[in-house]
Order: C-alpha cells, then sequence, then structure tokens
C-alpha cells in the first residue's frame, strides 16, 4: 500500500496508525499547492479530490477521506487496541469523536490557514476553536486519553490537528490537559517515527 501524504497535514495520522501497528507503507509526498508529487507525477491523476490522505491499496483502488483510512488501516491489523469492539457503545462513542475531530476542529482550522480571508471571518472561526479545544480540555480533565485509558484513531487524529496550533501560533496555556496530552503522544515511538519520516523531527 502507498500512503500519499503532505507532511504535518491531517495525513500525518494515518501515519502515525501505520507505525502503530507495524505496517510498512510505501510514501509518497504530495505538494498541495501544485498537486504535484515528488517525482514530478499528477496528483489529480490519483486522486481527483486533489487533498490527503490518499491510500492507494493496490493499482487503481485509491482511499480517502482520513476517517475511512484511519479506519481501513487499523482494520490491516488484529493485534491492536487503537478501536473498540464493533457494536460496543464504545465503538460509537469512538465513531463520535472521530466525527467531532473532523466536522468541529479540523474545519474550524481552515479560515486561520488563509490570511487574505477576511478579519470578521478569521475571529469567528478562532472563536469556535477555543470552544472546541476547550471542551476537549475539560474531557481529558477526567481522561488519559479521548477514550479512556487506551490510545485509539481518534487521539492519532486528535495530535494531529490540535498541533496546528503551533505553526499558527495559538497558544495552548489555557488547556492544561490538552497540553499534558499532546507532550504524552508526542513521546510514543510511533508517533516519532512518523513525524521523524515526514522531516518534522531530526533523526536521532
Amino acid at each position: 500500500m502507498k500512503l500519499y501524504y503532505s507532511p504535518a497535514t491531517c495525513s500525518m495520522a494515518a501515519h502515525i496508525i501505520a507505525e502503530e501497528i507495524g505496517l510498512d507503507l510505501d510514501l509518497e509526498k504530495v505538494d498541495l499547492r501544485s498537486k504535484r508529487l515528488a517525482n514530478g507525477g499528477d496528483f489529480m491523476a490519483i486522486s481527483p479530490k486533489g487533498y490527503v490522505p490518499a491510500l492507494m491499496i493496490s493499482p487503481g483502488v485509491v482511499l480517502t477521506e482520513g476517517i475511512a483510512v484511519l479506519q481501513y488501516l487499523a482494520s490491516r491489523s488484529t493485534d491492536h487496541d487503537l478501536t473498540p469492539p464493533a457494536g460496543s457503545i464504545d465503538h460509537f462513542r469512538h465513531l463520535e469523536w472521530l466525527g467531532f475531530i473532523s466536522s468541529e476542529i479540523h474545519k474550524t482550522f481552515t479560515p486561520l490557514w488563509h490570511p487574505e480571508f477576511p478579519a470578521e471571518t478569521r475571529a469567528a472561526a478562532k472563536a469556535t476553536l477555543d470552544k472546541r479545544l476547550g471542551f476537549v480540555d475539560g474531557h481529558l480533565g477526567t481522561h488519559r486519553y479521548l477514550m479512556g485509558e487506551h490510545f485509539s484513531l481518534a487521539d492519532a487524529y486528535c495530535f494531529t490537528v490540535v498541533n496546528w496550533c503551533h505553526l499558527l501560533q495559538i497558544g495552548l496555556t489555557p488547556y492544561p490537559n490538552l497540553r499534558r496530552y499532546l507532550d504524552e503522544i508526542a513521546t510514543r515511538p510511533a508517533v516519532q517515527r512518523a513525524m521523524t519520516a515526514e522531516g518534522l523531527l531530526t533523526a536521532a
């Protein structure tokens, strides 16, 4: 399988999960502005949506959308506890978190990446993001990870997108539980390997 990725984007969550389960993926870097691959190829020919992650499962079979890619990767191995048992209430709680991260945190960042957007649009997005991060921080006051004691797909996704605060110089001082959570996840070997492979950390 091949993962089409761009460093520090939401595709890093899929990269982390592949590392967590020991799945050997080929990595293909994408320039999201030009839609070109590192070898000069046309990414739009691989995924007409034009964004990452895109997972080529086999020639001509490409899966997109982060939540779908995460769950597909987790399904490739049964030797992990990254997803709760199917049919359990925790299974649906986990889907609830994945949906919340996707729609209420990930998408809220969009205007903040675009300085050309009107100031009031960016301010409204920042205010919404503050509320969403506050909600997560409150939850993490009584939970080690989003689902309790076990690291899950939702944590890989949450870690990836909330770390954008550092790139955008959004302080996390108001969210001590969230800061503790991010710091702990950053020490996971799988996360270290994924970030090093993407050029976000210097290899030891």
